[in-house]
C-alpha cells in the first residue's frame, strides 16, 4: 500500500482521507489493501426491462469491463448489464476520478467511488414539488370541477385571471392526472358533483344517411342559402340558433344561443311541443334582451316552427332553416345541448319534478363557465361586453 501511494505521489493521511470520504474500507499496514468484492454480473436480458438505478454490482462489472485485458466496448459491458450502452458510456463520463487516471495505473473509474458520488448526488437533488400539492390551486380546481368546468377551462381560467404569476397556473393534463391516474383518481374523491368530466362519448357519431326530408311550405324564402352571409361570421353579434331538447312524453326545452358570446337562455315548455307554444315562448325569449342583440335565429327543419312567422312579426328577427340532417350547420346549439343533457340526461321527465327554478340554475352556471373558444372568459362576460358596445 505504501508503495503504491509513494509511487501516486499521495501522502498517507491524505490518502487515508480520501477513502474516507469515498467511504472505502482499507486496511493499512504490512498486510493491507481493500478487502476482497464478489462481483456478480445479472444474466444477459431476455426483453425490455423497466428503468432502475445502477447499483453497486453493476458498477463493479463496470469497473471490472473497462480494466480487462483487453477493455471490454461499452456495448459489450451493457450487453452484460442488460442496459443500454448510453447507461455505460453515462457512466463512465460522470464518474472518472483524477487520483486514478493520475496514479499511472490507467484506471480512471472506481466502482465504489463512483457508487457513493451518485447516492449524494441523488439524496442532494430536489424533486420538483407537483402543482395540485399547492393548497389554494387544489382548491381553485375543486371549484371549479365542483361549478362542472372542464379540467381545460379550470386551467386556462387561472392563466387568465393570473397572468403573470405562472407559480399559480396549473395544465389541464395535470388535473386529468390527478383525476384519473395519480393515486387511483384521488382528486376525484375531493368533488361534490358525481361526474368529473362532462362527455362520455368515445368516437364521432356519423353524419345520417336518411333521406332528404319533403318540401315544407313554410321553408321557403327562409332556408339556410336564404340567411345573411354575415350570420355566419362569429364576429359579428345577434346571430342566434336554436332547438328543443325534449323527453319521450310531450315536454321538454326550448334552447336559444348566441353565435359570438354563446350565451344561452333555456326555458321549460308547458308541457306542450305544438308550433304555437314553442314560438310563443321563444319571441317571449327574445323579447326579454335588447332588441339589438338578435338579428337572426337559426333552426332545424322541425314543425314545431311552422308558425315561425309570428317571432319575425314580434321581434323583427329573421328566422332561417338548416338543411335536413345537417345538425353541423348548428354546432352553437349542438354542442350547448350536449352541456345541457349533462344535466337532464336522456330518459328525464320534463315534468314537475324539473322546475323552472331548476332550470334557470343550470342557464346561469352555463354562462359563468369559461370557454376556451372565447380564451376562457364566459358567456356573460362577452355578452355584457356586446352591450356596453351597443349602449356606447
Amino acid at each position: 500500500m505504501k508503495e503504491s501511494l509513494r509511487r501516486a505521489g499521495i501522502g498517507y493521511q491524505t490518502a487515508r482521507r480520501w477513502m474516507r470520504r469515498l467511504g472505502i474500507t482499507v486496511q493499512f499496514g504490512k498486510l493491507g489493501g481493500m478487502p476482497a468484492t464478489i462481483c456478480t454480473r445479472p444474466p444477459a436480458p431476455t426483453g425490455n426491462r423497466s428503468y432502475r438505478h445502477l447499483t453497486f454490482e453493476d458498477r463493479m462489472t463496470i469497473q471490472a469491463g473497462v480494466q480487462s485485458s483487453p477493455p471490454l466496448s461499452t456495448r459489450g459491458i451493457a450487453a452484460q448489464l442488460g442496459v443500454h450502452y448510453s447507461t455505460v458510456a453515462r457512466e463512465l463520463q460522470r464518474h472518472r476520478f483524477e487520483a486514478y487516471a493520475g496514479s499511472g495505473a490507467g484506471a480512471a473509474y472506481s466502482a465504489a467511488a463512483a457508487h457513493v458520488r451518485a447516492g449524494a448526488t441523488q439524496a442532494g437533488k430536489k424533486h420538483r414539488s407537483k402543482r395540485l400539492d399547492d393548497s389554494w390551486i387544489r382548491a381553485h380546481v375543486i371549484d371549479g370541477l365542483n361549478d362542472k368546468c372542464s379540467p381545460q377551462q379550470v386551467a386556462g381560467r387561472l392563466r387568465r385571471e393570473y397572468p403573470d404569476r405562472k407559480d399559480l397556473h396549473v395544465s389541464h393534463e395535470t388535473i386529468y392526472q390527478a383525476l384519473y391516474l395519480q393515486g387511483a383518481g384521488g382528486l376525484r374523491h375531493e368533488l361534490k358533483v358525481v361526474k368529473a368530466l362532462r362527455s362520455g362519448r368515445t368516437g364521432r357519431k356519423p353524419q345520417s344517411k336518411l333521406p332528404r326530408r319533403s318540401s315544407r311550405p313554410w321553408l321557403e324564402g327562409v332556408r339556410l342559402v336564404d340567411r345573411p352571409p354575415v350570420a355566419a361570421d362569429r364576429a359579428v353579434p345577434g346571430h342566434w340558433e336554436g332547438d328543443l331538447v325534449v323527453d319521450n312524453d310531450t315536454g321538454g326545452l326550448v334552447t336559444v344561443i348566441e353565435r359570438r358570446s354563446r350565451f344561452c337562455l333555456v326555458r321549460k315548455l308547458p308541457d306542450c311541443r305544438d308550433s304555437q307554444t314553442v314560438t310563443g315562448l321563444v319571441t317571449e325569449m327574445i323579447q326579454s334582451l335588447p332588441e339589438a342583440l338578435f338579428e337572426t335565429l337559426t333552426w332545424d327543419q322541425g314543425t314545431e316552427m311552422a308558425e315561425h312567422a309570428r317571432i319575425t312579426m314580434g321581434t323583427d328577427c329573421g328566422v332561417f332553416f338548416c338543411d335536413p340532417h345537417s345538425p353541423w350547420q348548428r354546432p352553437t346549439n349542438e354542442n350547448t345541448n350536449g352541456l345541457i343533457r349533462d344535466y337532464f340526461p336522456k330518459g328525464t321527465r320534463f315534468d314537475d319534478s324539473v322546475s323552472d327554478d331548476d332550470v334557470q340554475a343550470m342557464q346561469d352556471q352555463l354562462n359563468r363557465r369559461p370557454r376556451k373558444v372565447l380564451e376562457y372568459a364566459t358567456p356573460a362576460e362577452v355578452l355584457a361586453g356586446i352591450v356596453m358596445e351597443n349602449v356606447g
